[in-house]
Order: C-alpha cells, then sequence, then structure tokens
C-alpha cells in the first residue's frame, strides 16, 4: 500500500483547489487507483478518458471490521471557469466493508471522465469515507452507467454529512480533458 506524507496529499489538494472547492479538509492518507491497462493515478497528473474508461480498483489503509463510502466526482463540469453542474458524480458507492469492493453498495455506477470539447482540464476526485457504521442507503437513487440523470449538482460534503460521515480519510485525483473517446461515452450516456 502506498503511503504519501499527509502534507503532500493535503498541499496538492489546496493547491489544485479541491480544497475548498469540493471540500474543506483535505484528507491525511492516500488511495490508491490504478485502472486495468497499468494507468495508475498519481496526484493531480493528466490522464486522458480513453485511459479511464473503465472502473479502477481501490485500495487505502482500510479496518477489516469498518464500512466506507466512496466517491468519484468533477467540480469543473462543464468547465472549472463555468461549473454550473459542480459536482458531477461519477461513482460513490457505500457501505464498502474493510476495504473490499465486492462487498459493498453500489449507489452509483462507474462513468469514466468525459469532459466537453474545448473546457481545458477537469479534475477527478476520489475520496474514502469512514461510514459510523453500516447505514441504510434505500433513498439514494441507484444510478446506472447508461445514462447521466441525476449526477449534476451532487455535493459530497452535504451527502457526507447527511449520513454522518464526517472528513475524508484518504484521497487521491488526477486531471483531464476531451479526447476521442468523450463523444463514445456521451453515445453510451443516451442509453
Amino acid at each position: 500500500m502506498a503511503s504519501a506524507k499527509g502534507a503532500g496529499i493535503q498541499g496538492l489538494f489546496k493547491e489544485h483547489c479541491v480544497v475548498p472547492d469540493v471540500i474543506s479538509v483535505a484528507p491525511q492518507e492516500l488511495v490508491e487507483i490504478n485502472f486495468s491497462n497499468g494507468i495508475k493515478v498519481e496526484m493531480g497528473k493528466e490522464l486522458t478518458p480513453t485511459q479511464v474508461k473503465n472502473p479502477p480498483t481501490v485500495k487505502w489503509a482500510a479496518k477489516e471490521s469498518e464500512y466506507y463510502t466512496l466517491a468519484m466526482v468533477d467540480p469543473d463540469a462543464p468547465s472549472r471557469e463555468n461549473p454550473k453542474f459542480r459536482e458531477w458524480h461519477h461513482w460513490l458507492v457505500g457501505n464498502i466493508q474493510g476495504g473490499d469492493m465486492n462487498k459493498s453498495e453500489v449507489l452509483s455506477d462507474y462513468i469514466g471522465s468525459g469532459p466537453p470539447k474545448g473546457t481545458g482540464l477537469h479534475r477527478y476526485v476520489f475520496l474514502i469515507y469512514k461510514q459510523p457504521e453500516k447505514l441504510n442507503f434505500s433513498q439514494v437513487p441507484k444510478l446506472p452507467n447508461n445514462s447521466g440523470d441525476k449526477r449534476g449538482k451532487f455535493s459530497i460534503s452535504s451527502f457526507a454529512t447527511k449520513f454522518g460521515l464526517g472528513s475524508p480519510v484518504a484521497g487521491n485525483f488526477y486531471q483531464a480533458q476531451y479526447d476521442d473517446y468523450v463523444p463514445k461515452l456521451y453515445q453510451k450516456l443516451k442509453g
């Protein structure tokens, strides 16, 4: 498990304005994000939508008896200059037991990065929250990966407050801008 220095994570979250655009307190620990094509997320580095089209594996310093929530959000929808859909959530998973994604409740299926053409770099932020206990997410709509409906104007901070999650315990992020995979993603989202 990669362990980054807390100051490094916190510094990069502030340098790239993830704090305060998404959360008010940066996490102390790094969440390791690896895509099946051998691509690893390095904090703040640029990846392409093509590289991140499939769900990654996610690892962090989880305790076996604890439950966690994972969120992936884009605060730059449709652009960093005009974030009127902040945050667009790409992935939301709750009740992850002991860090095992196979023992979890998927609230929103993974959708890869799809920044519109000409909107520059978008930040894609992964956050892990430790839950106080196993939670009832029955009121949270379950969203498939073939529709973008109900994903815009999400707030992970509001969600965390509603479910008593506190501040994130681990995080990571990358940046991406338009490439030729984006139109294919949009076709898929039209269902």
